[in-house]
């Protein structure tokens, strides 16, 4: 009999193509043997070429689902991905004050893979603002992490002046990830207020990568459920979301920007762990 697993909790947007969004989350929940709780803030029109519509939530809908899950299920870690209105992040921001969220990984969720903005609010960084004090994990992909700070983000010292700034608003640990940047290596780059930290892997050469960054947010997310600290969840992360890239990189899904495989990513750490 196995035993009564962890608990962790996505507050996102879905993705009707599957690739993105709380489909991404789920899947790498179950991957890494954590049991996926859901918070929906927006659905979407999408698929692996492009979003064409969302209609969001409202504040007092997405108070309603996170009242259910965290008044019943033990949950120990939490990851946001697209919050659609800052109604919602002030919403979140509010709970997280007040004490009433678990540890929180923020996928800031404000440009989609085709460029096109997914966040209808002039003010981006001062929506977050107050989110970011209560976060565990912050993990802005190139494009938003210039959108945050109002940098040009051209190199790795660029990247890490993004993530010193940003952690100066009150996460525990930024990762400015640099998957966007080829070369033959993947690198992100981690600050947590100490030290700098390069998390590192090689470049994959595929179209397949919808999804990427709500994969590596919801692995850490996984991760601090199951005891990690978050820079060795982070690390950990990464290796699960390489694997994922790998796994779906030769398939032929969509006529856009493919999928990961997360659940062969577990299945290829089980066979060479």
């Amino acid at each position: 009999m196995s035993s009564t697993p962890k608990v962790a909790l996505t507050v996102a947007g879905s993705d009707s193509g599957g690739g993105a969004g709380l489909a991404a989350d789920l899947r790498t929940f179950c991957a890494l043997g954590v049991f996926g709780t859901l918070v929906v803030t927006a659905v979407t029109a999408q698929n692996t070429v492009g979003v064409r519509d969302f209609l969001a939530m409202t504040p007092s809908m997405v108070a309603a689902q996170l009242d259910a899950v965290l008044s019943d299920m033990p949950v120990r870690a939490a990851k946001t991905g697209m919050l659609a209105t800052s109604g919602i992040v002030k919403l979140l921001a509010s709970r997280g004050a007040a004490g009433k969220l678990p540890p929180l990984v923020i996928d800031p969720v404000l440009v989609s893979s085709s460029g096109k903005p997914m966040f209808p609010c002039d003010d981006v960084a001062g929506a977050y603002r107050g989110l970011f004090a209560h976060a565990a994990v912050v993990t802005p992909n190139l494009p938003e992490a210039a959108l945050l700070t109002g940098r040009q983000l051209g190199d790795l010292d660029a990247m890490e002046e993004a993530a010193r700034e940003l952690h100066a608003l009150g996460p525990q640990l930024v990762i400015v990830k640099g998957g966007r940047r080829r070369g033959a290596e993947a690198v992100d780059v981690a600050f947590d207020g100490r030290c700098v930290t390069l998390l590192r892997a090689p470049w994959i050469d595929t179209a397949n990568v919808h999804g990427t960054g709500c994969t590596f947010s919801a692995a850490i997310a996984a991760n601090l459920a199951l005891g990690l600290e978050p820079l060795e969840a982070a690390f950990e992360a990464k290796q699960f979301v390489t694997r994922a890239i790998l796994g779906g990189s030769q398939w032929h899904l969509g006529a856009g920007h493919g999928p990961l495989d997360q659940l062969g990513a577990a299945a290829a750490q089980a066979r060479t762990g």
